[in-house]
C-alpha cells in the first residue's frame, strides 16, 4: 500500500466489504452452535480470558482481517511505535508510553537515545519523595503530617489516574497501604469542582500537585493559582513551597509559580497526555496515596501486555483481535458505537477513560497523510458498571440500536460478601447477569418461544428480542494493581491497532484546539464587558444574545479585583 492510499483501496478491504452480505445472512444464533467456531474464538493470556464467539464474524472474517492488518502494515506500524520512530507526523514526535512501565534494563530508543534511565530517574525521585511524604519526613508548614492530596489537571492528566484510583480504593493491598490517606483530583474550572475538594480539608495537611506539561494550560493553572490562594490566606505565601509540588517540564514557570523546582517531577513530549497515566502525571498522585510499591504493579501489569502486544501472533494477540473485530464492527458492519460494561463497581471510571482515550485518538476525518476519509473511523464510547448500565440503557441495546458491548468480569472480588440462607453470594449474583446479557444479546427470543409461554399475542411484538448482537467477554482473575494495569494497556493498544488499520494519526488531537481558541476571545470580552462595561460585540446573533443575558443575569459579580474562595 502506497504511502498516500488509502485503506479501502486495497484488495482486502474490498474482500472484506462483499463478505459483510454472506455474514448478514448468518445469525448469531447459528454461529454460536459451532463448537469448532466457538473453540477458536478464545484466547488467553497470562490468566486473562477473552471470547470473541459473541462477534457477528465466522472463520473466514477472521482469516480476511487478518489479510487487512497485513496490507495495512499492521506489524510493522507496532514495530515502528516500539523502536521510537516519529509516528505521530503531525506533531513530529515518537509514541513511547511503553517506555513508562519498561522494566530497568530495557532499552527503548528515541532518537537514538535509551529513554528509560531517564524514566527510571523520574520513577526513582518518585519512590523517594512520597516515602518522605507518607512518612512524615517532609511535613507542611506548620509541622503536621500532608495526609491528604488534591491533584489538578485536566483531560489524561485527571480520567486515566482518576480510574486508576478508583479500581484500587477497595483493592486489600491498597487499602491498607492508604489508611488515613485521602486523594481527591480537581479537574473542572467550574468553581463548584474547586468547592467539593477543598471542602472538609486542612490547608495544613493538604498537598497539591498540579500538573501540566507546559505550566500554560488555562484551566489547570486557574484551578492552581486558586488552590496557592487558598494555601497562602491560611498559612502565608511561603508555605507554597511546602505545599504545592508540580509534574511539568518547564522548570521556569514552575519556579516563577512559587514552587520549588527541585520539586517538578519532569515528563515527555513522546507521552500524550491519554496515555500519561503512568508517568508522573498518575504515578505521583497515587504513590502518595498507596505507596510506590502498590504503583509498580500497576505499571508492569501494563508492560506485560507491551510485551504480548509486541510479540504474541495477531491470533493469539489480545489488542489485535479486538482491534481488528472493532474496525469490523465500525467499518463494515455499520456499528459506530460501543459500550463499556464492568461487571465490577471498582471500575466505574474506566469508561470514562477509554472514552477520552479512544475518541480523542481515533476521531479523525482525515488520513495520516491529511488525506479526507471516504469511511468513518473512532467509536462513541460509553459506559457503566453493571448491573447499573442494565436499569439505565440496556433497553436500547437489547431492542433499539445494535452497539456492540465489552463484557468485562473479575472471577474474585475485591470485597466478597456471603449471607448465610442466600441461594448465592454477591460477587455470584452480579456475576450471573454477566454472562447472561451477552447470550441475551446474541440469540434474543422470538414469537414462536413467546407464544410457547403462552404470552398473550398483542404483547409478542413488543417482548421479541431480534438478538444477533454482537459482544466480547473479558474475564480477569482478580482486580489487584497489576491486573489493573493489564486492563488499561489492552484498550490502549487495541485503541492503537484500529488506527494503524485506519490509517489515521491516533496520537494527536488538532480537534479540541478550534474551541479552545474561540474560548480566549469570549475570555476577553468578558472582561471588558465586567470591568469597562463594554457591549458585547464581534459575535453571531445567537452567541451576542446568549453572553449579554449571561451578563445581565449575573451583573452581581464584583467589580473590583478581589479573592473570594468557596464557602463550604
Amino acid at each position: 500500500m502506497a504511502s498516500n492510499s488509502l485503506i479501502c483501496e486495497t484488495g482486502p478491504w474490498k474482500d472484506l466489504t462483499a463478505h459483510v452480505e454472506n455474514i448478514k445472512k448468518t445469525h448469531l444464533r447459528e454461529l454460536l452452535s459451532d463448537t469448532e467456531r466457538c473453540t477458536s474464538m478464545m484466547a488467553e493470556f497470562d490468566g486473562i480470558l477473552l471470547d470473541y464467539s459473541r462477534q457477528c464474524a465466522n472463520l473466514d472474517t477472521l482469516d480476511k482481517l487478518h489479510n487487512l492488518a497485513e496490507a495495512a502494515h499492521l506489524k510493522e506500524k507496532i514495530n515502528r511505535m516500539f523502536n521510537g520512530e516519529r509516528i505521530n507526523s503531525s506533531e513530529n514526535r515518537s509514541v513511547l508510553h511503553i517506555a513508562l512501565r519498561a522494566s530497568r534494563d530495557s532499552v527503548i530508543n528515541n532518537d537514538g537515545k535509551n529513554v528509560v534511565p531517564d524514566v527510571w530517574q523520574v520513577l526513582d525521585k518518585i519512590r523517594d519523595f512520597s516515602e518522605r511524604i507518607r512518612s512524615g519526613a517532609w511535613i507542611g508548614a506548620t509541622g503536621k503530617v500532608l495526609k491528604d492530596v488534591i491533584a489538578i489537571g485536566i483531560g489524561g492528566s485527571f480520567l486515566g489516574p482518576l480510574f486508576v484510583h478508583t479500581a484500587l480504593q477497595t483493592d486489600p493491598e491498597a487499602i491498607e497501604f492508604a489508611q488515613g490517606r485521602q486523594l481527591r483530583f480537581l479537574a473542572n474550572v467550574d468553581p463548584i469542582d474547586v468547592a467539593r475538594n477543598i471542602a472538609g480539608l486542612n490547608p495544613e495537611t493538604t498537598l497539591v500537585v498540579v500538573v501540566s506539561k507546559t505550566f500554560t494550560t488555562a484551566e489547570t493553572m486557574l484551578n492552581a493559582r486558586t488552590l496557592r490562594e487558598w494555601i497562602s490566606a491560611a498559612l502565608g505565601p511561603q508555605a507554597v513551597a511546602k505545599h504545592m509540588v508540580a509534574v511539568s517540564t518547564n522548570l521556569m514557570l514552575v519556579e516563577k509559580f512559587g514552587i520549588d523546582p527541585n520539586n517538578a517531577f519532569a515528563f515527555w513530549d513522546w507521552v500524550g497526555g491519554r496515555y500519561s497515566v503512568c508517568s508522573a502525571v498518575g504515578v505521583l498522585p497515587l504513590s502518595l496515596q498507596y505507596g510506590f510499591p502498590v504503583v509498580e504493579k500497576f505499571l508492569k501489569g501494563a508492560s506485560s501486555i507491551d510485551q504480548h502486544f509486541y510479540s504474541a501472533p495477531f491470533a493469539k494477540n489480545l489488542p489485535v483481535l479486538l482491534g481488528l473485530l472493532s474496525v469490523w464492527n465500525v467499518s463494515f458492519l455499520g456499528f459506530p458505537a460501543r459500550a463499556i460494561l464492568p461487571y465490577s463497581q471498582a471500575l466505574e471510571k474506566f469508561a470514562p477513560h477509554i472514552q477520552q482515550v479512544s475518541m480523542e485518538s481515533n476521531g479523525k476525518g482525515v488520513s495520516i497523510d491529511g488525506v479526507p476519509l471516504p469511511y468513518g473511523t473512532g467509536e462513541i464510547d460509553f459506559g457503566e458498571p453493571g448491573t447499573n448500565g442494565q436499569h439505565s440503557f440496556y433497553q436500547l441495546i437489547h431492542q433499539g440500536r445494535v452497539i456492540p458491548c465489552d463484557f468485562i468480569g473479575v472471577v474474585k472480588s475485591q470485597q466478597p460478601v456471603y449471607l448465610k440462607g442466600e441461594m448465592v453470594n454477591n460477587h455470584d449474583e452480579l456475576m450471573s447477569n454477566f454472562f447472561a446479557q451477552p447470550d441475551a444479546l446474541a440469540y434474543g427470543k422470538t414469537a414462536e418461544q413467546l407464544l410457547k409461554e403462552n404470552v398473550p399475542r398483542p404483547l409478542i411484538p413488543h417482548k421479541t428480542f431480534s438478538g444477533n448482537r454482537p459482544s466480547f467477554s473479558l474475564l480477569l482473575p482478580l482486580l489487584n494493581a497489576y491486573n489493573i494495569g493489564q486492563l488499561l494497556a489492552i484498550y490502549e493498544h487495541r485503541i492503537a491497532v484500529e488506527g494503524f488499520v485506519w490509517g489515521i494519526n491516533s496520537f494527536d488531537q488538532w480537534g479540541v484546539e478550534l474551541g479552545k481558541s474561540l474560548a480566549t476571545q469570549v475570555r476577553k470580552h468578558l472582561h471588558a464587558s465586567r470591568k469597562k462595561g463594554e457591549p458585547v460585540e464581534g459575535f453571531n446573533f445567537s452567541t451576542t444574545t446568549m453572553l449579554t443575558r449571561y451578563l445581565q443575569g449575573s451583573a452581581d459579580v464584583p467589580k473590583e479585583d478581589c479573592t473570594i474562595l468557596p464557602k463550604m
